[in-house]
């Protein structure tokens, strides 16, 4: 275990150091010398403690050593992310109240029948901090041993097969459902939980037998043994579990799917703002001590410009969309 974080390191610093080069570095784009000029709210629309404050925290600890005035975490909860989100976009366009937020921010336009502000047009993009992976894994004794076999049972016994998943339309749900249909629209009947902690009873005990979750989630189960897992969704295999094929291995071809992590501020912040932001972003993300811890909670760290969080963000609406109209997912 700990020769694959190592490993893990090791290659995000590699990456990290080709990237920085197209990160936006001090003096290269217009920006603020004296931003913040008062304490910035940091809005993270989860609550304490969860795989989304605790990066968001371990950040803004960071920027705020080199800053004059410190980032303050507020977890703002409801409806999913739209709360949260709502009081940024809403927020003075000064750089003061930023968002934290996840691949929900993706998503929430097709997910929800009424959402008090559209996730494009009401924000700017800062910076893209990383994305994690997921893992699809099933009961120790299902008979499917490798995700070609469970691809074939599947196919062979459509609507037989239930999957659990943390949530509806939950990054884990929307994943299964993309797999399902690169798979050659296989059928299986989908269990929502309330996180894989409630999920977890009925899949070690084989009365739902597969679950596809965050790797933050997953990764502690499959090394205790608990479930066996058949793919991770990375275009190439995972330090983290190096032994573990790929969703595109396993016949999927194109498959790739993660939830990850961006920061946004209030559209129509000044441009110079927004730059500042980034650039104090990316110089926490290429601190050894912060990558890190960031690793350690499977996060496959990134440099990004604005330009670049907002081109991937156009890219996930366009791909999970057209996934939730097809599968008919709404979160009431």
């Amino acid at each position: 275990m700990q020769s694959s974080k190592l490993s893990l390191r090791r290659r995000q610093a590699l990456k990290l150091a080709a990237l920085a080069p197209f990160a936006a570095p001090a003096g290269a784009v217009a920006q603020v010398a004296d931003w913040p000029s008062q304490p910035v709210r940091l809005v993270v629309p989860f609550s304490a403690g969860g795989p989304t404050d605790i990066p968001a925290r371990i950040i803004a600890d960071e920027m705020s050593r080199n800053l004059p005035n410190r980032l303050v975490v507020e977890n703002r909860t409801g409806s999913g992310i739209i709360v949260g989100s709502d009081v940024v976009a809403k927020a003075p366009k000064d750089g003061l109240t930023v968002l934290y937020s996840t691949v929900g921010h993706a998503v929430v336009r097709a997910l929800f029948p009424r959402v008090p502000f559209d996730p494009v047009r009401d924000f700017t993009p800062v910076a893209l901090v990383g994305k994690v992976p997921m893992i699809m894994m099933v009961n120790k004794d299902f008979p499917a041993q490798t995700l070609p076999e469970f691809i074939k049972l599947i196919r062979e016994n459509p609507g037989k097969y239930d999957y659990a998943s943390s949530g509806n339309g939950a990054a884990a749900h929307l994943t299964t459902e993309l797999f399902l249909h690169m798979a050659g629209g296989l059928k299986m009947n989908h269990i929502p939980f309330r996180g894989i902690s409630a999920a977890l009873p009925d899949i070690l005990a084989g009365r739902i037998p597969m679950i596809v979750d965050i790797a933050a989630s997953a990764v502690p189960l499959i090394r205790r043994g608990d479930l066996r897992p058949l793919a991770i969704s990375t275009t190439e295999r995972s330090p983290l579990l190096p032994e573990l094929p790929t969703f595109i291995e396993g016949g999927v071809a194109g498959f790739e799917s993660y939830t990850w992590h961006m920061m946004f501020v209030p559209s129509g912040t000044p441009t110079p703002v927004v730059n500042t932001i980034n650039g104090h972003v990316n110089r926490a993300l290429a601190v050894d001590a912060v990558r890190d811890k960031l690793v350690d909670l499977t996060i496959d760290v990134t440099q990004s410009t604005p330009e670049s969080a907002a081109a991937f963000l156009a890219s996930e609406i366009a791909k999970w969309e057209p996934v939730i109209r097809s599968a008919g997912i709404k979160v009431d």
